[in-house]
């Protein structure tokens, strides 16, 4: 039976030393078709291994729902990780950051309790649930039973949490580890942690496998956890070789020379390694998270994250850079990833509209909308992301609309009429009202929950009361929206012509100005357009503001002019030669009916 086992010094496959080289590649981040490819240039790069975390709220969006299928096939992707000769390290959590929507914990988990990620029973139950559904997916492809599975991991850079006494997070952690061995694991567990002293004592377990997550200075990281791990071979889970990018901040990158030489470092000294990431994809839908060190900073669509294979599946330079530094202490294949082709451009005219007043009826939630006389949250409403409609009534005396926290952006509206924008991030809780009476429209947008730190599990929407100038507003109701399938709920009938002073489905040629008429939201704009079917495009919308983007029905993510991403990425797969649909729902307002597809991605200025 074949064996994987933590030595005095080494990791031992089969009872020999092996350094395990990795790379993350989350599944839940590439669309299925591509999960092949971007596996096999991995194993073109030197990987032996390739780790992903496994995010819950993506295969449990209800209680009493779990999803292993299509998209969700964790089984299927470690399968193709086997058939490329490659082995697999497992994450799941029950927390993962991963700049994911809440750190992969399902946003009801506030209904069973406030003990998230602590020693409570109702959290630990849940837990008990999910694992039942998940691991035996990873149980029978452990090493030991043949597969690929050399590892898994408990919990997730735990040492970091705040507010959890020792004593309960040792009685967490054990609670974890029998919960993951009871499901029929029996491959070596372990924790990570950030490598410094406090995080390493207080996030793992005495008994259990320590290691590290840095991006720099290898040799003095790795002398922090051997302080901490006494015997054992030492890793680095996360080498973090790029960043994540967030809203209205420049796009990280990081040189590849001095991750090279990180690389080399860690190797050369006998460490096992895990690049964070290999390959990043994308926060395809509403699944980014967000980060709140005191500024509410929402992550952006693409996840890029300066990984040696870009967004689109492409080698970059770090690519070449860190496969020649693996070369020096591993086998690597002869064979290179070919660059890609340019992505077909081509201008598109969006020559159909619906305001989304019009439409609030046919996408709200069946059975969800509530009247009370304080605004719910859009966790009462059962509303775990996306959109929610508040309305109420005010009259001319009320002057001045304060709203106690918006979490995390609101587009206020007196009788259809624009008011002005309510904002987490730039703390924006007031805004003065015109002097007359009518229906007040709150439509708030949660743009990502927190992943990170204190504020994991906040309720969204809006929290709190909302005052005029002369009194507390009630008798609220709140709609609760669903988006994300919204092209499919819109029928023929609804969508009415753009007059943009040109014939229907055509664009302007270079040169000629655009006589457009611009586009006030929020709205839906839709536009048919052929091309080549099973190539990546790259999305650009220069000129429109803020929203959302389907593809053929599928929601890609949010877009805005803020940046840093100049386009968004278009998976081939989601691509047909004739008849594509592209749907834009536009919060604000766009200088005309056009978007375009370039030959490259833009993910945007380095420099802030």
């Amino acid at each position: 039976m074949p064996t994987f086992e933590i030595g005095e010094r080494d990791y031992l496959l089969d009872g020999r030393p092996f350094q395990v080289i990795s790379g993350a590649l989350h599944y839940f981040r590439v669309h299925p078709d591509q999960w092949a490819d971007r596996i096999r240039k991995a194993r073109l790069m030197g990987l032996n291994t390739i780790e992903t975390y496994v995010a819950w709220n993506f295969h449990a969006p209800e209680p009493d729902e779990f999803d292993l299928t299509g998209r969700r096939d964790l089984g299927r992707f470690l399968d193709l990780v086997a058939a490329e000769g490659l082995h697999a390290i497992v994450r799941p959590g029950p927390y993962i950051c991963a700049e994911w929507d809440g750190g992969g914990l399902p946003a009801w988990l506030a209904g069973v309790g406030s003990g998230v990620r602590r020693h409570d029973p109702r959290f630990l139950e849940a837990i008990a649930t999910y694992f039942a559904h998940l691991l035996p997916v990873v149980a029978e492809r452990q090493v030991t039973r043949g597969g690929p599975v050399l590892m898994v991991q408990v919990e997730n850079e735990y040492g970091a949490y705040p507010g959890v006494p020792d004593d309960e997070r040792v009685r967490y952690l054990r609670a974890l580890v029998d919960l993951t061995r009871e499901q029929g694991i029996d491959v070596p567990l372990f924790t990570c942690d950030q490598a410094d002293d406090e995080h390493l004592s207080r996030g793992g377990l005495p008994e259990l496998h320590k290691t590290a997550n840095f991006g720099s200075r290898s040799r003095e990281r790795l002398a922090v956890l051997r302080r901490h791990q006494p015997t054992g071979p030492l890793m680095c889970t996360e080498f973090w070789d790029g960043w994540f990018d967030s809203w209205g901040r420049e796009h990280h990158v990081t040189a590849p020379e001095a991750t090279a030489r990180d690389l080399d470092d860690l190797l050369g000294a006998g460490g096992s390694v895990n690049l964070y990431m290999f390959h990043g994809g994308t926060n395809l839908g509403l699944t980014n998270g967000a980060n709140d060190k005191g500024t509410y900073l929402p992550i952006t669509t693409s996840y890029d994250y300066d990984a040696p294979l870009s967004e689109h599946g492409a080698p970059t330079a770090k690519f070449h850079a860190l496969r020649a530094v693996i070369a020096k202490h591993a086998p690597v294949p002869e064979e290179v990833p070919a660059e890609p082709a340019p992505a077909p451009a081509l201008d598109v005219v969006l020559d159909r509209r619906v305001p989304l007043a019009d439409v609030v009826g046919v996408l709200a939630r069946p059975g969800a909308a509530r009247t009370a006389e304080q605004p719910p949250t859009m966790d009462d409403l059962r509303q775990w992301s996306g959109f929610a409609l508040y309305r109420t009534r005010v009259t001319g005396e009320d002057a001045v609309l304060v709203v106690a926290e918006v979490r995390d952006r609101a587009l206020v509206a007196l009788d259809g009429d624009p008011v002005g924008v309510l904002d987490r991030t730039t703390r924006t809780w007031s805004l003065p009202l015109p002097r007359r009476s009518g229906t007040l429209t709150l439509l708030v947008e949660d743009r990502g929950r927190v992943n990170y730190g204190a504020r994991i599990g906040e309720p969204k929407g809006i929290v709190g009361p909302v005052r005029t100038a002369v009194r507390e507003l009630t008798g609220w109701e709140a709609v609760p929206l669903d988006l994300d399938g919204a092209p499919e709920h819109l029928a023929a009938e609804v969508w009415v012509p753009v007059d943009d002073g040109e014939p229907a489905g055509s664009a302007p040629l270079a040169g000629e100005p655009d006589l457009a008429a611009p586009l006030a939201g929020p709205s839906f704009h839709r536009g048919t357009f052929g091309s080549v079917g099973g190539v990546d495009h790259f999305l650009r919308l220069d000129g429109w503001t803020r929203g959302l983007v389907w593809v053929n029905g599928e929601l890609l993510g949010r877009y805005s002019s803020e940046g840093p991403t100049g386009t968004l990425y278009v998976p081939g797969p989601l691509v047909r030669a004739a008849g594509n649909e592209l749907v834009l729902l536009e919060l604000h307002g766009a200088a005309g009916p056009h978007a375009r597809f370039v030959a490259a991605p833009d993910l945007g200025p380095t420099e802030a």
